[in-house]
């Protein structure tokens, strides 16, 4: 093993608040006034949170004394130019495209994977189904394990809009509170939303970690499951103590919903919408129920294969390298073809293509409305790559600037294990601003010096990113957009969903992080 050559640190900043504050004051201060600032554009101002972040990430920059070419890089160069200036690197070039290089394509593909699982009436049959096992008796249950097993390839807000008219359906026929269906439901989707790729949140704060998504998939549900256990106990208590009768307006839009995409269907036009099978077809060829077995095997089949390729360097003896190898190639080892396999790009456009046959060619979809159906389903998806990839900007100006650092050192004199510091900064940042992508983004931007300097393993570094995620998720309120939806969707009053929705996503968030905490004293 050839060592490189060491790098020569480069000289401390001097510039912008540091001429006044110089060393860890000064980018202490910086720090505070920089979060101070974010929170205020995001909460007072009501700036995008993408715009938000970016303009902070330059104030930061800026402040800390980084000049405008190691921001911004270089406009223009001359030819003959020969200087430091001509291996100038935008700070946020390479942090935007650092973290988005490796986002973006999971966030992309587990994006159309949920929109065709979604579309075909994979979670209608799914949560029919899992009904009909359970009985009335125990529909919560059911209605917790649809939202825990659909919510993993579909994000938070789409799994409400389809599967809420099941909640309306269950409750009406039960003559029971709404709340004792639908507290479950959203219990399964918050987890797999908060622990669990190819969420947003998971799969960034592993990009920042450098953290096979395999041990983030594993932690998620060792640390998620105890946590949806404990939130649908609390779901079955609450449910039967505050009675909300199902709101009329929105069971008489869901079937107004159903009746006018039935119609398109019967006409031959549109896709295929998300209906149980039978109810909906074109033409006179109504499209058979999809089989439950084919939806979990859809789902669970990227995770398989990314567990698998995780735990191969456990189980497998690494791969040969030699010099000629690498030059005249040679058969693929077993653990070469698990790896390529269990790769997340590989193993989410294999369950893509399994969905589109599976889901849609078999069923007698037509090449558009697969085409439909996947590009329809990136709209949203932008504002979401947007906000990561400021964080990672963030991250990076906080890096680059030393700011980082500074905050590291002083965290560390602390005392309070990195654990705990990354619950508490998610935490707060979730309470006070509302998102809890960027309650994410901007916490693994802060704590990453901290790690990187205790050279901690993969399975710790998963523990950290799920303390980051159970923090990004405690106490949602009227600053959170899941808050309103949740309210507005299932006719809830605002003191009773923060009786009920605000309760259970902070039950959901301390079982999480003491999940996490125990399983750290383990690994």
């Amino acid at each position: 093993m050839v060592l490189a050559a060491p790098t020569v640190p480069p000289p401390p900043h001097t510039g912008g608040l540091l001429a006044l504050i110089p060393g860890t004051p000064g980018l202490l201060t910086v720090a505070a006034l920089g979060i101070a600032l974010l929170l205020f554009l995001i909460m007072k101002v009501r700036l995008q949170p993408f715009v938000a972040l970016l303009g902070v990430s330059i104030a930061v920059g800026l402040a800390a004394g980084l000049s405008v070419t190691e921001l911004f890089g270089t406009v223009q160069l001359h030819p003959s130019a020969h200087s430091a200036r001509a291996d100038a690197v935008s700070v946020i070039e390479t942090g935007m495209g650092g973290i988005l290089g490796h986002v973006a394509v999971i966030i992309g593909l587990g994006t159309m994977l949920g929109a065709i699982l979604e579309v075909s009436g994979g979670a209608a049959v799914l949560s029919a189904r899992l009904l009909a096992l359970f009985g009335e008796r125990r529909a919560p249950l059911a209605m917790g394990l649809t939202g825990l097993l659909f919510g993993i390839p579909v994000f938070f807000d789409v799994g409400i809009f389809v599967l809420a008219p099941i909640v309306y359906a269950a409750a009406k026929k039960s003559g029971k509170s709404i709340v004792l269906y639908a507290m479950p439901l959203l219990a399964g989707l918050s987890m797999t939303h908060a622990f669990l790729p190819p969420h947003p949140g998971p799969v960034a704060a592993a990009g920042l970690f450098k953290v096979d998504l395999g041990w983030v998939i594993l932690m998620g549900v060792l640390c998620g499951v105890p946590a949806v256990l404990a939130a649908w106990g609390y779901a079955a208590w609450i449910g039967k103590r505050l009675f909300v009768p199902v709101p009329q307006d929105m069971a008489e839009a869901a079937e107004e919903a159903r009746a006018a995409v039935a119609a398109e269907q019967a006409t031959g036009g549109g896709s295929r919408c998300s209906e149980p099978a039978g109810e909906l077809g074109g033409g006179t060829s109504p499209e058979k129920p999809v089989a439950l077995g084919t939806v979990l095997a859809i789902i669970g089949t990227p995770l398989v294969l990314i567990l698998l390729a995780t735990f191969s360097s456990i189980v497998l003896a690494p791969p040969p390298s030699t010099p000629t190898s690498s030059v005249q190639g040679g058969p693929p080892s077993g653990r070469s073809v698990i790896e390529f396999f269990g790769h997340p790009f590989v193993a989410l456009t294999l369950a893509l293509l399994l969905a589109y046959y599976l889901l849609g060619v078999r069923r007698g979809w037509s090449r558009t409305s697969l085409e439909k159906v996947s590009t329809s389903s990136l709209k949203p998806v932008g504002n979401i790559l947007l906000v990561v990839g400021a964080g990672g900007i963030f991250g990076a100006v906080l890096k680059g600037s030393g700011v980082a650092t500074a905050l590291s050192d002083t965290f560390h004199h602390v005392g309070l294990p990195v654990l705990v510091l990354a619950y508490l900064l998610a935490l707060v940042l979730r309470v006070a601003q509302g998102s809890a992508t960027v309650a994410i983004v901007t916490t693994a931007g802060i704590v990453l010096p901290l790690v990187e300097a205790q050279g901690l393993s993969q399975a710790q570094l998963a523990l950290v990113i799920m303390a980051i995620s159970a923090g990004s998720i405690f106490a949602s309120h009227v600053n959170d957009g899941g808050f309103w939806m949740v309210s507005k969707y299932f006719g809830i009053s605002e003191r009773d969903t923060l009786k009920s929705w605000t309760v259970l996503e902070s039950v959901l968030s301390v079982v999480g992080f003491a999940a996490a905490a125990v399983l750290s004293l383990v690994f």
